[in-house]
C-alpha cells in the first residue's frame, strides 16, 4: 500500500449533543465505511467546509427533509481538529487505489454507484493491523473532496479539538 504523510488542521462533523465531538465509541460501535461493526475506532474527519457539507447533505439523501429543515439547536456542529503528524495510506490517487483493488474511479464502482462499505471495511481493518494512523481518501460524499479515516490507538499522539462552531455558522457560509 502507498503510505502519505498527513497532520494539521481537518474538521469534524458532530452532533449539537455530544459531549467529546473526538468520541469514536459509536462510529467503532456501529461500524462506517473504513471500519466493521465492533472493529477498529475510527474518527472520520473532513479537509474542508466543502466536504463537511457535502457528508451532511449525504446524510439527508432520500429523506422527505434536509439540512435546511433543521432546528438550528439540534443541527450538526462543525469542530477544528488538530492532527498530529502521522503516516496513512494514500487513497487519493489512481495509483493507491490500484493497489488495494479498489477501483480508480472510487469513491463510484465502474457502473457509476458508491463503492459499498463492505469492499472497504477489510481495507481499512488491513491499514490499522498493518500500524498506520489511518487512510487519507476521496470522499465518497457527492460534491466532497477528500477524508481522512484517523485510526485512534493507545500509546499514539492524539487529536486535539479546537473550536466548534454552529451549524448557521458554518453550513450557510461560503
Amino acid at each position: 500500500m502507498i503510505q502519505t504523510e498527513i497532520g494539521g488542521a481537518y474538521l469534524r462533523v458532530a452532533d449539537a449533543n455530544w459531549a467529546d465531538p473526538l468520541d469514536s465509541t459509536f462510529a467503532q460501535a456501529a461500524g462506517g465505511r473504513w471500519n466493521a461493526p465492533n472493529a477498529h475506532p475510527v474518527l472520520y474527519l473532513n479537509t474542508d467546509e466543502q466536504t463537511a457539507r457535502a457528508n451532511v447533505r449525504a446524510k439527508f439523501e432520500g429523506l422527505p427533509y434536509g439540512p435546511e429543515d433543521l432546528d438550528p439547536a439540534d443541527a450538526p456542529h462543525l469542530v477544528e481538529v488538530d492532527v498530529p503528524h502521522g503516516e496513512v495510506c494514500e487513497l487519493r490517487t489512481d495509483a493507491g487505489l490500484a493497489q488495494l483493488h479498489l477501483p480508480t474511479t472510487y469513491p463510484l464502482t465502474a457502473d457509476g454507484s458508491i463503492v459499498a462499505w463492505a469492499a472497504c471495511q477489510p481495507i481499512g481493518a488491513q491499514v490499522y493491523e498493518a500500524g498506520l494512523d489511518g487512510i487519507a481518501c476521496r470522499s465518497a460524499a457527492p460534491g466532497g473532496d477528500e477524508e481522512l479515516a484517523w485510526f485512534p490507538q493507545p500509546g499514539r499522539p492524539e487529536v486535539k479539538a479546537g473550536p466548534r462552531r454552529e451549524f448557521p455558522d458554518w453550513y450557510w457560509g461560503s
